[in-house]
């Protein structure tokens, strides 16, 4: 499986993304910089955490304007799945490619530590690992991530069952306590929590390791 993980200034999860990566799939990925124009032949593409541009203007919002997001809308238009984790998460939405929107953390504050997920919907290509009502660990780090849409919006995603992933101890305001969501096509996720850094029990536990291992197997069967 060929994979694929953008580098903007300021990521700062794009070599854990790499490590998740090539232990899931035996194989680098490509890195990818933010300035160029055109992806290589890929079967996913990952758009990791960090505070791209220094988060100036709105989290997401310059990423989401680079170069190589042209190529970044049409593959996951075309079908090729997508993940954008933390900011990687906040350039989907910016792109369009995601509804709604990530604001400020409702305390105003910085949040990192590890938070526990239930699986939503184990019918994707991201939750092929898990089942229904499952709980997950992987840890949060982030200003920013506090998912925000309409209610009409907030009630389509749920009646489509396009929320994966739900936060059980909301860590920072998130509607309906939203961690994850996936595009009406459903090759596109975005998630707030980091799944790869959560890929051995030397980390703390290996609940990422399994997230893409089973998107691996997925895509490949």
């Amino acid at each position: 499986m060929k994979t694929v993980v953008v580098v903007f200034p300021a990521s700062n999860c794009d070599r854990d993304a790499a490590v998740a990566l090539e232990q899931a799939t035996g194989r680098k990925p490509a890195m990818v910089w933010h300035g160029d124009n055109d992806l290589p032949d890929t079967d996913l593409v990952v758009l990791p955490g960090g505070f791209s541009y220094g988060d100036y203007l709105r989290s997401g919002a310059l990423a989401a304007r680079a170069p190589i997001m042209r190529a970044v809308i049409e593959r996951a238009k075309a079908g090729t799945p997508v993940i954008g984790i933390c900011n990687g998460f906040q350039i989907l939405t910016e792109a369009g490619l995601l509804p709604g929107a990530l604001l400020r953390n409702a305390g105003l504050n910085f949040v990192c530590r590890t938070v526990t997920l239930r699986v939503e919907n184990s019918q994707t290509l991201f939750t092929a690992a898990f089942q229904n009502g499952q709980h997950v660990n992987f840890p949060v780090a982030h200003h920013d991530g506090n998912y925000f849409a309409d209610d009409a919006t907030l009630d389509r995603l749920e009646g489509e069952g396009r929320v994966v992933f739900r936060y059980t101890d909301n860590p920072n305001g998130s509607a309906r306590d939203i961690a994850g969501v996936v595009n009406d096509a459903g090759n596109v996720l975005g998630l707030m929590p980091h799944p790869e850094r959560m890929i051995s029990p030397l980390l703390g536990g290996a609940d990422g390791a399994a997230f893409f291992r089973g998107l691996v197997e997925k895509t490949a069967g």
